[in-house]
C-alpha cells in the first residue's frame, strides 16, 4: 500500500502535468499551505524565476492577521497581496497551481481573493 507522501507526490505531479499542457506560456500561481501559514508565488517556468511572492508571514500583513492558526481570512489577504504584487510586476494572466491540495478552504479563499485583486485564471 502506498504511503501518504507518495500519494501526495502523485497528485502534485498530475496537477503539474495538466498545468504544463494548459499554460501556453503563462506564469503559474503556486500555493503552499503549511499548518501555520500559507504562501503564494507567481513563477515563470520558462525563465525559472519567481516574479512575485506573498505569504501570511509578510511584514505588511502580520499586524492585520488574526493570531493563532491559519484562517481563510489570512489566505484571502495573501491572495489580494499576491495579485497586487503580480500586477505591479506586469503579470495579469496566470495558471493556478493548487499543488496536491483540494480546491477548498484556504486554497479557494486565496484563489478567489487573487481573482478579485485583478489576476485572471
Amino acid at each position: 500500500m502506498a504511503d501518504s507522501l507518495k500519494l501526495k507526490e502523485r497528485r502534485r505531479s498530475r496537477v503539474r502535468t495538466q498545468i504544463r499542457r494548459k499554460s501556453a506560456g503563462r506564469p503559474r500561481l503556486s500555493v503552499f499551505r503549511s499548518g501555520r501559514h500559507i504562501y503564494a508565488q507567481v513563477i515563470d517556468d520558462g525563465r525559472q524565476t519567481t516574479i512575485a511572492a506573498a505569504s501570511s508571514m509578510d511584514k505588511e500583513l502580520r499586524p492585520s492577521l488574526p493570531k493563532g492558526g491559519p484562517t481563510k481570512a489570512a489566505a484571502a489577504e495573501v491572495g489580494k497581496l499576491i495579485a497586487k504584487r503580480a500586477i505591479a510586476a506586469g503579470v495579469k494572466n496566470v495558471v493556478f497551481d493548487r499543488g496536491a491540495y483540494l480546491f477548498h478552504g484556504r486554497v479557494k479563499a486565496l484563489a478567489d481573493a487573487a481573482r478579485e485583486g485583478g489576476l485572471s485564471f
